[in-house]
């Protein structure tokens, strides 16, 4: 009985569908952050916010979320990442970045009506995180 073998090139897809999918993983697995040049980047896989601190009307540390309609995005045990809509508000534009839903949540009220919540798997990091805002906010607001 001869065995078959498989051709190189389904090999090769195999091996880089793998890669891709370990490579989307880690880019999604976490929020990363950069403060520079008075504003805050938050990046999250394929999502990108920029949020200048003159653009913050307010910062708040919340519980939960509120229910919420999905645009595009994806939920995965305790991480909730995307684009949401409040139908009840009328809200478009929420921007969500959750590593961890059972922590508390960073609520960032923007100027132009649009919402950011996120948090980090690391609670101490999130409230360490709120107290960096807070500070900067008022510092802009001294201004």
């Amino acid at each position: 009985m001869a065995i078959k073998k498989r051709h190189w090139l389904w090999n090769l897809v195999i091996v880089l569908t793998i890669i891709i999918c370990l490579l989307a993983f880690a880019l999604h697995a976490k929020n990363w952050t950069k403060i520079e040049n008075g504003s805050m980047k938050l990046i999250s896989g394929f999502y990108y916010t920029e949020i200048p601190f003159a653009d913050i009307e307010k910062v708040s540390l919340v519980p939960k979320i509120p229910e919420l309609e999905r645009i595009n995005g994806f939920s995965a045990w305790d991480v909730e990442k995307g684009v949401f809509r409040d139908t009840l508000n009328n809200v478009e534009n929420i921007r969500i970045y959750i590593d961890d839903l059972k922590q508390e949540k960073i609520r960032l009220d923007k100027k132009d009506s649009s919402i950011v919540y996120f948090n980090f798997k690391d609670s101490l990091k999130t409230k360490v995180f709120f107290e960096l805002l807070t500070s900067k906010i008022g510092k802009v607001d001294n201004e």
